[in-house]
């Protein structure tokens, strides 16, 4: 250390401090202020990027909430579609039902007449033949009649006999 006091040097000592202040100074002018302008620069930049990244966060979430209510609206219009469908088919079915009751009513509509008018018929057929069977028995009665009362009987209880009821 004292080798060090023993080679100082004042003249020495002044002229490099002007020459450090004239380096600062210089540096100052032409290196400073583009320094600094390039930190500010780039201290924007991430500020900015770190700004749209919040903005592009946000915007997610707002895209997710969207997506999630036009989701929900899928769902309820899904839903309110399968309840119509339902709700047409359970109509459909129930018309069909009855349209078929309707129709097996007719049916039976119809086969209740068609039963009455053969029964009808089949009355009168029978009622016709009976009247015929009548006739002839009472024919033949009055032919006997006239000639004799035994034959008489004997030819009603003969033709009663020929005459057979189903």
């Amino acid at each position: 250390m004292e080798m060090l006091l023993n080679d100082f040097s004042l003249g020495l000592f002044i002229m490099q401090s002007i020459i450090l202040l004239v380096l600062i100074l210089l540096m100052r002018k032409f290196a400073w202020k583009p320094i600094l302008d390039a930190l500010q620069s780039r201290e924007e930049g991430i500020q900015d990027a770190l700004d749209a990244a919040e903005n592009a966060k946000l915007e997610m979430q707002n895209l997710n909430a969207d997506n999630e209510k036009l989701l929900k609206e899928a769902r309820a219009e899904r839903e309110a579609m399968l309840k119509e469908a339902r709700e047409m088919k359970d109509q459909i079915v129930a018309t069909a039902k009855e349209e078929a009751q309707e129709q097996a009513n007719k049916m039976v509509a119809q086969a209740k007449e068609t039963i009455t008018s053969e029964k009808n018929a089949a009355m009168a057929e029978l009622k016709s033949t009976v009247s015929g069977l009548a006739i002839e028995i009472a024919e033949k009665v009055v032919k006997q009649e006239l000639s004799d009362k035994s034959k008489q009987l004997e030819l009603v209880e003969k033709s009663l006999a020929e005459v057979t009821l189903n």
